[in-house]
């Protein structure tokens, strides 16, 4: 990456020089103690870059792989870079020529977080198949906490920790949903020595019921410094990092956990995105609204569009609006579908990969989930969010547990983290902890993110039917 990130700059740099510039050498001088040439102003733009890039960190290894900070860093990087340029050039009266720097600070951030983007594709496909480039982790503590810990590590490989054995109280076995071919099995009395033994260089403290109030500090004695490593998991379901402060106090690492907001700034600026990036898609997308429109009209006899009952804000129901995908009598078939085999969902949601009900363009439509876009609507009129949980039927409410209904303290989204991780293909328990962690931990910039992985998913049509 040092390598691809100063190609990049130098080669974004250059560019921006030459495209200003040209080749007329009267144009390529700045008055700076005299009059210096731009190729001097250019290679200290790259030279400066490069180091606020490494300063930055968007390269440690603890923030590759997964998750926004990467990009964040380099991109604080990049704009804290032509910011001190920006702010010495006018202290210093400086006249830089405002269009070169116009040209390479925009595009050679878009560049470099392009490169980064393909680092990650390659980075997670190692990751995934063989383990590569990751921490060769042994867990320990209970063996319900042991067991949670590897099913999730297992579960999500491109964050870089592969399980290589476990350390549980004597006599416990992990659950039996967990693969234990492979994994090399230590003591609780002897963790650092086996994870030696095991060939890993990372422990990873699931829990500490079964630890005696020193344990974890004197394995973090034990463990040779920058080449071993200690990771505490606090036992925090579903809490992103920006939620979470230390704060040291006496000898205690005192964990503080901020409350999810709803209201206030955050909760306008979050229903300005949605009126605004609502109308502007209504507006992009009117084009292709109407061709729908008239193929839904011609295609077979009914509505163009499907109002449906669901539940939204605080638990207050209202009228989704889809366009038409089904034969009229769609409803009614229902209940006889119910009761036949499933080929998909899950034991709240009803899916079928293959749905009789469903009209030849109905099926063009959910291909690519076209049948959707009259939601912006919904979106404008405040039922819905561009983000959010799922919006469920009244019927499915009912089945609901009480932790359940904290997606409601949200509108219900377009897309959600539930669609670009799977869709239909998910358990509903995963369905409701990527609800409830989205309601826990939202932001502007995870509901960008979010709606970049929309764009992927309905392109790939994973889980759409």
């Amino acid at each position: 990456m040092l390598i691809t990130d100063s190609l990049v700059v130098i080669w974004v740099v250059l560019g921006a020089h030459l495209i200003w510039f040209g080749d007329d050498p009267a144009r390529a001088v700045v008055r700076l103690f005299g009059f210096v040439d731009y190729w001097l102003v250019s290679l200290s733009l790259v030279l400066g870059w490069l180091l606020s890039i490494h300063i930055g960190g968007s390269r440690d290894s603890r923030v590759l792989g997964t998750g926004s900070r990467e990009y964040q860093l380099l991109f604080n990087a990049s704009f804290a870079w032509f910011g001190i340029v920006a702010i010495g050039a006018t202290l210093l009266k400086i006249d830089i020529a405002r269009g070169y720097l116009i040209i390479a600070f925009p595009l050679g951030t878009l560049v470099l977080l392009c490169s980064r983007k393909l680092w990650r594709t390659w980075l997670n496909a190692k990751r995934e198949a063989h383990g590569d480039f990751s921490a060769k982790v042994m867990v320990i503590g209970s063996a319900s906490s042991v067991s949670n810990m590897v099913r999730e590590l297992r579960r999500t490989p491109q964050a870089g920790y592969h399980v290589i054995g476990v350390c549980i109280p004597d006599g416990s076995t992990l659950a039996g949903d967990i693969d234990a071919s492979g994994l090399y099995f230590g003591s609780l009395d002897t963790p650092v020595y086996d994870l030696r033994a095991g060939g890993g260089n990372t422990i990873a403290v699931a829990g500490t019921d079964r630890l005696r109030n020193t344990a974890v500090r004197q394995i973090s004695w034990e463990l040779a410094p920058g080449i071993e490593h200690l990771v505490v998991s606090p036992n925090l379901i579903d809490i992103a990092g920006p939620r979470i402060h230390t704060r040291p106090v006496s000898g205690l690492s005192l964990i503080h956990v901020e409350t999810p907001r709803y209201a206030g700034m955050r909760r306008f600026m979050k229903e300005s995105f949605d009126s605004l990036g609502a109308l502007l898609l209504i507006v992009l997308s009117s084009p292709l609204l109407l061709g729908i429109t008239i193929a839904v009209r011609l295609s077979t006899p009914g509505p163009i569009f499907f109002r449906q009952e669901r539940i939204g804000l605080n638990g207050k129901p209202f009228h989704m609006l889809k366009f038409r995908s089904m034969v009229i009598d769609a409803e009614a078939q229902l209940e006889h579908l119910v009761t036949s085999h499933r080929d998909a969902g899950n034991e709240v949601m009803f899916k079928l990969a293959s749905d009789p009900r469903v009209t030849p363009v109905g099926k063009w439509l959910r291909r690519f989930s076209l049948d959707e876009l009259p939601q912006f609507f919904n979106v404008l009129k405040k039922d819905m969010s561009l983000v959010g949980p799922r919006p469920p039927l009244p019927k499915e409410v009912e089945s609901y547990a009480q932790d359940v209904h904290r997606r409601f303290l949200v509108r219900p989204g377009i897309t959600g983290l539930w669609q670009v991780s799977g869709r239909s293909n998910l358990s509903w328990e995963e369905s409701v902890r990527l609800d409830l962690y989205y309601v826990e931990n939202w932001s502007i910039l995870g509901d960008l993110q979010i709606l970049w992985r929309t764009a992927r998913a309905v392109i790939g049509r994973d889980g759409a039917y």
